[in-house]
């Protein structure tokens, strides 16, 4: 499975990114093993005050570091990533717009891959930062 030949945003519609992702309205807009970029909507994914839920950062940082790691794995024949960490820190508080994040690698080995993700809102203020790891798996 070549995610990049294939192009990631239809792999990532059509089976990479699962029914989860796509019922947020996440959106690849650019992904190399050194970098994921992704953007997804507050409006629809916020907690009952109005603002933009924890567990929906935490959904778009695991799924970019994950895109990357899978980017990652291909180089390694092992190219099914499998979160097994994530932890988030939330800084302030988003009410709409688009979250963008991206996801940079702090660690690519043979068998696990992490990467640090930061989202902003569309001011470019600081809103989460995360960092997920990923066991690398083979087919």
């Amino acid at each position: 499975m070549d995610i990049a030949a294939d192009g990631t945003q239809h792999l990532f519609t059509s089976n990479g990114g699962g029914a989860l992702a796509e019922r947020m309205g996440i959106v690849i807009t650019e992904a190399t093993a050194e970098r994921v970029v992704g953007t997804m909507p507050v409006d629809g994914n916020t907690q009952p005050y109005g603002l933009l839920h924890g567990g929906a950062s935490c959904v778009l940082a695991e799924t970019l570091g994950s895109v990357g790691a899978v980017l990652h794995g291909q180089t390694v024949d092992r190219p099914f990533a499998v979160g097994v960490d994530i932890n988030a820190t939330h800084h302030r508080a988003a009410r709409s717009g688009l979250v963008t994040g991206v996801a940079v690698p702090v660690h690519r080995g043979r068998a696990v891959a992490t990467y640090e993700v930061v989202l902003e809102d569309e001011s470019g203020e600081r809103v989460c930062t995360a960092r997920i790891t990923c066991l690398l798996r083979g087919a």
